[in-house]
C-alpha cells in the first residue's frame, strides 16, 4: 500500500509544485518593479482563484466517481463521468466569457483595490479571463485522470502547462517590458497548450473508452441528477474556501499597498506547502475512491490511515525549511528594503501552519474519495464561521497578526470537523 501510495503521491507532488512556482514567478517578476505591481497581480491571480476554484468540482468530483467506477470495472460509468464533466465545463466557460465584465468590476469592488492599482488589475483580468475555457476543461480532464489511477499524466500536463507560462510571461515581462499584461499572456497561452497536450494524452491511452460513450447515458437524469448534487455541494464547500481567501486579500488591501505586497509574497510560503501536502490527498482522493468502489472496507482504511502519516512527515519538512531559511526565501520574491521590513514580523506563521493545517488537505482528499460531498460542505461551512469569528475578535488589536491567526483558525477548524464527522459516522460518510 506504501509502493501504492507513492506512486500516485510523488508524481502529484512534482506537479503541484509546479504550481506555486508558477504563482512564484509571477510574483518574482513583479516583486522588481514595485509594490503596486506585487499586489496587481497577487489580487488579479486571487479574482481567478475565486472563480476557478468555486469549480473546483469539476476535478474533485470527477476524481471521486472517477475512481469508484474504476474499482468497480465500469467502463461506461468511466467514460460517461467525463462527459457529463465536459458538458457542465462548456456551460461555465460560456458563462464566464459571457459576464465577464460584471464578474471583473464586482471583483474588484469587493476586494478594495485602490485606484492607483486599479488599471494594472483590470488588464491582468481582461486578458487572462480568455483562458477560462481551456482552464476549466483541464480541471475535469485531470480528475478524470486522477480518478484512473493515472498520476503521471496531470504530472506532464501540468508542468507543460506551467513551465510553457513561466517562459512565455518572463519573455513577454523583461524581454518586451509588458508587465501585468504580459504575465497574464503567459497564462492564456500556457492553459490552451496544457489542453492540446491532454487531448493528445487522452486518445493515446485511453481512445478504447470512447466506444463506451453513450449520449443516453450522459443524460440519464437519475445520474445526471446525483453528479450535479453532489458537485453542487463541493461547489458550496469550496466557495467558502475561496471567500475566506478573498477576505483576507480584501483586508489586506485595507491596510495599504505595503502589508498587501508583504502577505501576497507570504501566501507563496503556504502555497508551496498547501500544493506538496495536497499530492498525498490527491493520492487519498484515488486510492479510497478506488477501494470504496471495490467495496474493500480494510484497504480504504490502511489507504487514509497512510495519507495522514506520509502527508504530515511532508508536512514537518516545509515547517523545518521555513524555520530555518525563511528570511531568505523571502528575499528570493522581492528586493524593495520595504517590503521586506513589512514581510518579516509575520514570518513566523509559515513555521506553524504546515503542522496544524495539513489534517485539512488529507481529510479532504478522503472525503473527496468516499464522495462524501454533504460531510465535506457542512464542515467547511461551520470552519467559516470560526474564521469570521476569530478575525473579528483578535485583529483590532493585533492587527496583521490577527488576520493570520484568523486563517490558520480556520485551517484547525476544517480538519478538526471534519475529523469529528469522520470519527462519528467512518466509511458510510456518503
Amino acid at each position: 500500500m506504501n509502493r501504492e501510495l507513492l506512486k500516485l503521491a510523488v508524481p502529484n507532488i512534482l506537479s503541484n509544485i509546479s504550481v506555486p512556482l508558477l504563482s512564484s514567478v509571477d510574483t518574482l517578476l513583479m516583486g522588481h518593479l514595485t509594490a503596486l505591481h506585487i499586489g496587481a497581480v497577487g489580487v488579479g491571480s486571487m479574482i481567478f482563484n475565486f472563480i476557478y476554484w468555486n469549480f473546483g468540482f469539476l476535478r474533485m468530483g470527477t476524481t471521486g466517481i472517477t475512481a469508484q467506477a474504476y474499482g468497480r470495472q465500469d467502463d461506461t460509468a468511466i467514460m460517461t463521468t467525463l462527459g457529463r464533466g465536459m458538458l457542465v465545463v462548456f456551460i461555465l466557460a460560456a458563462l464566464i466569457l459571457l459576464l465577464q465584465y460584471p464578474l471583473g468590476e464586482a471583483s474588484i469592488y469587493l476586494l478594495n483595490i485602490s485606484e492607483d492599482q486599479r488599471p494594472l488589475v483590470e488588464e491582468y483580468f481582461y486578458i487572462r479571463v480568455w483562458a477560462a475555457p481551456a482552464t476549466l476543461a483541464s480541471y475535469a480532464i485531470l480528475g478524470w485522470f486522477f480518478g484512473m489511477q493515472n498520476a503521471i499524466f496531470p504530472l506532464i500536463l501540468t508542468l507543460v502547462v506551467n513551465i510553457t507560462n513561466i517562459v512565455v510571461s518572463w519573455i513577454l515581462v523583461r524581454e518586451y517590458g509588458m508587465e501585468t499584461a504580459g504575465v497574464a499572456y503567459g497564462t492564456v497561452v500556457a492553459q490552451y497548450m496544457g489542453l492540446l497536450i491532454a487531448i493528445f494524452l487522452f486518445l493515446g491511452r485511453y481512445r478504447k473508452f470512447l466506444d463506451h460513450f453513450s449520449k443516453k447515458a450522459l443524460l440519464l437524469w437519475s445520474e445526471l441528477k446525483a453528479f450535479l448534487s453532489l458537485n453542487a455541494d463541493i461547489f458550496l464547500r469550496t466557495f467558502c474556501l475561496t471567500l475566506a481567501f478573498g477576505f483576507f486579500y480584501s483586508q489586506s488591501s485595507e491596510e495599504g499597498a505595503l502589508i498587501l505586497a508583504a502577505n501576497v509574497i507570504l501566501l507563496q510560503f503556504l502555497n508551496w506547502m498547501s500544493y506538496g501536502v495536497d499530492g498525498f490527498a490527491f493520492a487519498a482522493e484515488s486510492l479510497v475512491g478506488k477501494y470504496a468502489g471495490a467495496a474493500d472496507r480494510s484497504k480504504t482504511s490502511k489507504a487514509i490511515s497512510l495519507s495522514f502519516w506520509w502527508g504530515m512527515g511532508l508536512a514537518a519538512g516545509y515547517a523545518l525549511i521555513y524555520g530555518l531559511l525563511g528570511d531568505p526565501i523571502l528575499q528570493l520574491f522581492t528586493n524593495k528594503a520595504d517590503v521586506l521590513v513589512a514581510a518579516r514580523p509575520f514570518l513566523i506563521w509559515m513555521v506553524i501552519f504546515p503542522i496544524l493545517s495539513t489534517p485539512c488537505y488529507i481529510w479532504d482528499g478522503v472525503f473527496i474519495g468516499l464522495t462524501a460531498a454533504k460531510a465535506m460542505r457542512n464542515s467547511m461551512l461551520l470552519a467559516i464561521l470560526v474564521y469570521f469569528a476569530t478575525y473579528y475578535l483578535f485583529q483590532q488589536s493585533y492587527g496583521n497578526h490577527g488576520l493570520w491567526l484568523a486563517l490558520l483558525v480556520f485551517m484547525i477548524a476544517r480538519g478538526l470537523f471534519q475529523w469529528l464527522l469522520f470519527r462519528r459516522q467512518g466509511l458510510d460518510l456518503a
